[in-house]
């Protein structure tokens, strides 16, 4: 993080836009306080505080992505906007989805059927996309070709053993790449 030393902070902000991963974390990591001051807010709520730090992340990856310095604010304003907006609208889709029927409920994993992701509002939309994009990302460069492999098939639904037998593998090696896929999960951040 030397790098960015005697850097503005407007041009570091530039390069997180166009893609400098290096870039991105520093501004994540400078304004990560931010999405766990505005969830620790939310004690009594009915979503876990860790759960509201990472939809107020969300928020402030869009805010990286989505800030024009030209219009006069700061990005600190800004970004506590996009985080408290994120939280929010998390905090308004677990009050909606109570009056379900749990019969109702799809899995998050069949909204994205062939890249495209259904019913969701246009906020929505650009923070689950921006933040798929961003966790794809990482985890190409975390994961090896067949701890990719493994959890693409998992998150399709398929058990350890119709794994295995996909891939050619014992179904211990594919409970073996889930928990080092976990245990990676974990460590992910963005």
């Amino acid at each position: 993080m030397d790098r960015f030393a005697d850097t503005d902070e407007s041009e570091i902000l530039a390069l997180a836009k166009e893609g400098d991963n290096e870039a991105m974390n520093f501004i994540i990591t400078k304004y990560k306080y931010i999405a766990v001051k505005e969830a620790a807010k939310w004690t009594n709520a009915s979503v876990e505080p860790e759960d509201l730090a990472q939809e107020g992340l969300i928020g402030l990856l869009a805010a990286v992505k989505s800030f024009d310095g030209s219009r006069g604010g700061s990005f600190l304003s800004y970004a506590y906007t996009c985080v408290f907006n994120s939280i929010q609208s998390a905090l308004r889709k677990v009050s909606r989805q109570r009056d379900v029927p749990k019969n109702s409920i799809v899995p998050f994993e069949k909204e994205f059927v062939d890249g495209k992701i259904s019913s969701l509002s246009a906020e929505d939309s650009f923070l689950a996309g921006e933040s798929v994009s961003l966790l794809l990302q990482q985890l190409n460069k975390s994961l090896s070709e067949l701890e990719n492999s493994v959890l693409r098939l998992f998150l399709f639904g398929c058990s350890y053993n119709e794994i295995a037998k996909r891939l050619g593998k014992s179904p211990k090696a594919i409970d073996n790449a889930l928990q080092r896929i976990r245990k990676k999960l974990r460590d992910v951040s963005f």
